[in-house]
């Protein structure tokens, strides 16, 4: 979770039936004033869309808090973002994911087809969503468990580079059973000698201390990482029979009675085999196996699921691609018949997954489009009534350039400073040069096609390309970035219409 203010925490509404505890309790804590300030610090601008996004993803949390009886008709306002190429309609639906904790997928509307025609189905994308949400409730599991494994890997770390000494195997006496029966020990001299079992259990208990010592001081050198390359023999499990690899079952059929792969993967024996690896690998190896055991599956799943269906996000960008001219002689295949078939995703209905049914009722849909060649009334009238919220995004000027390179915390101008420093040198820029960048940005994208704020880095890379080629072997550690030096080395491209086209 992003490191967002905490302050401002909103209390629920006490109902009559007690709300259940959310599974993203930090939800309760972004009221929707804090969700723009948090997007604030990464996207200049479009204020309305931030608005709508935060009131979004807030009423989540509040249904959550709602009476049973009315919760499951608290359905997701779906929204779809308008706006030309590069304004910032990915980052705020990107950003809004990282903040709340929510499982979120991105897909491309123009990837899927109608079913019966070559390309991915549209229920993929739950497919995939399911995936994103387990793979994140583990990384949660795995994160809670991890010092429990690290401590299990370093007693097995220590087991391998000092093994326990083995005990003495008692004799039987000379003279029978009875009286103390003597051990018969080689000497350091080869000589044979009897001992009598208490003077055995007295040298096993010195060796045994002498091996707690020795393990004390290997700990250390371990902890301290003076042992990252001594070599040693791990067994290491695999399953024998890789080609289960690739039974994948098809599209539509993902579900648990017609996972084959895994059935037989359950069922065959696996192998192991020993590998002389470095500790350092050792203990990569050793800590995947311990966390798969401290992770329980089947409940991290349950709740991947769960998370799905009551949080997921699902923003689908390029929807105006699949949008085609009402009023033709017949229907387009390729665009109309994907609306139709994302109208019952979108609407609410069951899809099976290789880990079970999803219901998809209130996974909040983000739909984007440049609607530059169609309009959103173009979209089916069923689809349209399922994206009820409608925000138009605008096209950035000049000054938002100015502001996108010097204001949000990944601004282009400090990911440029940073790679620099590693250089072991400093890139600084001047308020004149930044204008300067913006003013051709935006000239460009005024001559050629118009995609926004990506101009920039197209920009930032032919301006600074000599300096990164050069910065390893330069004997110059402070560079600035001023007007004059943007213009002399941006101009001659941008007043070049040939070298504009295919350098810009």
């Amino acid at each position: 979770m992003s490191d967002s203010n905490k302050s401002g925490k909103s209390q629920a509404k006490k109902t009559d039936q007690a709300a259940p505890e959310s599974p993203l309790p930090w939800l309760e804590e972004l009221p929707p004033r804090h969700i723009v300030a948090e997007l604030d610090r990464y996207i200049v601008g479009q204020d309305e869309a931030k608005k709508a996004v935060a009131i979004a993803v807030r009423n989540r949390w509040r249904r959550s808090q709602a009476p049973e009886d009315i919760r499951d008709e608290i359905l997701p306002n779906n929204i779809i973002m308008i706006g030309p190429t590069g304004v910032g309609k990915t980052e705020i639906a990107r950003r809004l994911a990282r903040l709340s904790g929510a499982p979120f997928i991105k897909v491309e509307a123009s990837k899927f087809t109608e079913v019966g025609y070559v390309g991915r189905d549209v229920e993929s994308m739950i497919r995939d969503l399911v995936d994103a949400s387990i793979n994140m409730v583990r990384g949660e599991r795995e994160d809670e468990v991890f010092p429990t494994a690290e401590e299990r890997v370093e007693e097995r770390l220590l087991d391998l580079l000092l093994p326990e000494p083995a005990p003495p195997s008692p004799a039987p006496a000379p003279g029978g059973d009875s009286g103390v029966k003597p051990l018969f020990v080689v000497s350091s001299a080869g000589e044979v000698e009897a001992k009598s079992s208490t003077e055995a259990d007295d040298g096993a208990a010195e060796d045994k201390a002498r091996h707690e010592r020795t393990r004390a001081k290997l700990r250390q050198l371990l902890r301290d990482g003076k042992l990252e390359d001594r070599e040693i023999e791990i067994e290491i499990s695999h399953q024998g029979f890789p080609i289960l690899d690739f039974m994948q079952p098809p599209h539509g059929m993902e579900g648990p009675d017609v996972n084959l792969g895994e059935m037989l993967q359950e069922m065959l024996p696996k192998k192991s085999k020993n590998r002389i690896v470095r500790v350092s690998e050792a203990r990569r190896i050793l800590l995947d196996e311990e966390l798969k055991k401290l992770v329980e599956m089947e409940d991290v799943v349950n709740e991947a699921l769960d998370r799905v269906e009551n949080h997921g996000m699902i923003f689908i960008d390029e929807i105006d691609k699949v949008a085609g001219e009402r009023g033709r002689a017949g229907p387009d295949i390729s665009r109309e018949g994907v609306q139709r078939d994302l109208l019952p995703i979108v609407e609410g209905c069951t899809v099976q997954t290789r880990h079970g049914y999803v219901r998809t009722d209130h996974i909040l849909f983000l739909a984007a489009g440049a609607f530059h060649a169609s309009k959103v009334s173009d979209l089916v009238p069923e689809l349209q009534g399922r994206f009820p919220i409608r925000v138009e995004l605008k096209s950035l000027t000049q000054e938002d350039f100015v502001r996108i390179m010097t204001e949000p915390e990944n601004a282009l101008t400090k990911q440029y400073q940073a790679l620099v420093a590693a250089e072991g040198a400093e890139l600084s820029f001047t308020a004149d040069g930044i204008e300067e960048i913006a003013r051709i940005a935006m000239l460009v994208n005024d001559r050629l096609e118009n995609i926004g704020a990506r101009r920039l880095h197209t920009v930032m890379t032919s301006l600074l390309e000599d300096v990164l080629f050069d910065l390893p072997d330069s004997d110059e550690k402070k560079i600035q970035v001023d007007a004059a030096r943007v213009k002399d080395r941006l101009m001659r491209i941008v007043e070049d219409e040939d070298l504009r086209n295919y350098i810009l």
